[in-house]
């Protein structure tokens, strides 16, 4: 069977690798020219990692993360702590150990995975036409393949997305989450903080953040409540807009990180948008995956775990069922879109509550994280990776 995949995300590339170790032939384009991805780092939790592991990548991707082996967070105001904890309870009950990766690092170690023979990039899709038999990907240099399906990983604006969904009865509406996230890399420092410690400072619904990665760097994400669409220009602005949303925070290690930053160097500014859930996955021979089919928000760290269940459901499916190829799509949308909707709406709700756009919901939050042992925490997050389809029964009691 040949497979069109479009898009060489971490989505893309997954899917690839699962479907070339079935044996089928797979072709992917992409309309990047090289390999840039938008944003700086991942957030692998538990059962992203195991689909990494299942498709044969572990030992290459525990290379590429950091140790992290607490959590804490801190009053931004004063850089008085709230809570400290270890999440090896997280490795216990799941039985893998989650790791922060630099996203460009892992998106390479899959597309070299994937075979770069196989990828060709600057392909822009523009158009596909499927006739019961085949489908055929239509692209903007006047190009065009076929294949017996075509999966498109294209992102949260999606052409696949819009082909599949285009006789719905409506239309998946992208909405604003209601604040911007400005993120990159800096070398580890102990005064930000623990250099194998996951360290949010907050207040006044505002969060600022490092997790380790390899390498002996920090991943930071900086979140910002503001209206959509404000002007920003990296050359100019620089780390300017932090500078005045933070300008009244007293903590030392926030300090530590503007300091850290340089903006040639890595910072990425990105407006955080996700997709109302939807359900229609499925066009005949066409199907879609990541965050073309369920685009979410960063605030539960499970957005490209849940583009990797895509990828471990597909395999799974086209490895069982032998009634055809639609049929294999469609069993793939019915296991997939209920877990990932739910995981959209939790990461919206968790925004909702850690951005004060509630005010008295987040002073709550924040009292309670004074009070937190860190059973509570770990118990949300467990519980984002319960549902996982790699969680064979869940996770352990």
């Amino acid at each position: 069977m040949k497979v069109i995949i479009i898009g060489a995300g971490i989505g893309g590339t997954s899917a690839a690798i699962a479907l070339l170790r079935l044996g089928h032939e797979v072709v992917v384009y992409d309309r990047m020219r090289e390999n840039r991805p938008v944003g700086a780092a991942l957030s692998l939790w538990s059962n992203g990692v195991k689909v990494l592991n299942w498709l044969g990548l572990g030992d290459e991707v525990a290379a590429l993360g950091g140790r992290m082996d607490d959590m804490a967070y801190y009053d931004g105001l004063t850089g008085e702590e709230m809570c400290r904890f270890s999440l090896a309870p997280v490795t216990e009950r799941t039985g893998q150990r989650p790791y922060p990766v630099a996203r460009a690092e892992l998106q390479a170690l899959m597309m070299e995975r994937v075979g770069l023979d196989r990828i060709r990039l600057g392909k822009q899709l523009v158009g596909i036409e499927d006739d019961g038999t085949t489908v055929t990907a239509q692209f903007a240099d006047g190009t065009s393949d076929t294949a017996d399906l075509l999966l498109g990983a294209d992102g949260a604006r999606s052409i696949t997305r819009d082909y599949v969904t285009a006789d719905a009865a409506a239309q998946p509406e992208r909405t604003y989450s209601g604040y911007t996230n400005y993120n990159g890399l800096v070398a580890a420092d102990p005064r930000i903080g623990p250099l194998g410690q996951w360290t949010t400072y907050v207040a006044d619904g505002k969060r600022c953040a490092v997790m380790p990665v390899a390498g002996d760097r920090f991943y930071f994400f900086v979140d910002v409540p503001q209206p959509s669409g404000l002007p920003y220009d990296r050359d100019a602005d620089g780390i300017r807009p932090l500078e005045v949303a933070f300008g009244s925070w007293g903590a030392p290690g926030v300090r530590a990180l503007f300091d850290a930053i340089d903006p040639t160097v890595s910072l990425n500014r990105v407006e955080i948008w996700d997709i109302d859930p939807f359900h229609t996955w499925v066009r005949g021979r066409v199907a879609i995956l990541g965050d073309a089919a369920h685009n979410t928000a960063p605030d539960i760290g499970q957005g490209a775990c849940s583009a990797l269940e895509d990828s471990f459901v597909l395999g799974i499916v086209f490895a069982t069922a032998t009634l055809g190829v639609e049929d294999a799509l469609r069993r793939y949308q019915h296991a997939r879109s209920p877990r990932a909707a739910d995981l959209v709406l939790r990461a919206r709700k968790r925004a909702w509550e850690t951005h004060a756009f509630d005010p008295a919901v987040t002073a709550a939050w924040y009292d309670d994280l004074r009070r937190e042992d860190g059973s509570g925490i770990i118990r949300g997050i467990l519980g984002n990776i319960a549902g996982s389809p790699v969680e064979f029964g869940g996770v352990l009691t």
